[in-house]
């Protein structure tokens, strides 16, 4: 009797805690601040539709160009990367972070390049 009891709440918590994993949505505007290598603070607004677990991301660059990408949201963890131009030719960036909510944080890589850290807060609708 006591082993059913606990496997029932075992099961029970594992059922919750994918439900809530599940439910991250990242769909939205999202205002980002990443951190430039100089020290500098540069802020984006990027848009992200999700559609299960793969993303659809846009934003836009200095020049006010489109900048499109795609990537996975699983559980909490994020991932995405877009492809630019610049005066060496195509770069691809690539942003790992976590979702918290209206909040997340990671970094960004391209290349063999030092990794830099990046946030996004939820903009109100």
């Amino acid at each position: 009797m006591k082993k059913t009891v606990l496997l029932s709440l075992a099961l029970a918590l594992i059922v919750t805690s994918a439900v809530l994993l599940a439910a991250v949505n990242v769909t939205g505007d999202w205002e980002m601040t990443a951190k430039m290598r100089n020290g500098n603070e540069r802020k984006s607004v990027i848009t992200f539709t999700q559609d299960g677990e793969k993303l659809t991301v846009k934003t836009t660059g200095r020049n006010g160009e489109e900048i499109t990408g795609t990537g996975t949201v699983k559980g909490d963890d994020i991932e995405w990367s877009i492809t630019r131009s610049g005066p060496q030719g195509e770069f691809t960036i690539t942003y790992k972070g976590k979702v918290d909510g209206d909040k997340m944080s990671g970094t960004s890589q391209f290349g063999d390049r030092p990794g830099m850290e990046w946030s996004a807060v939820r903009k109100a609708k």
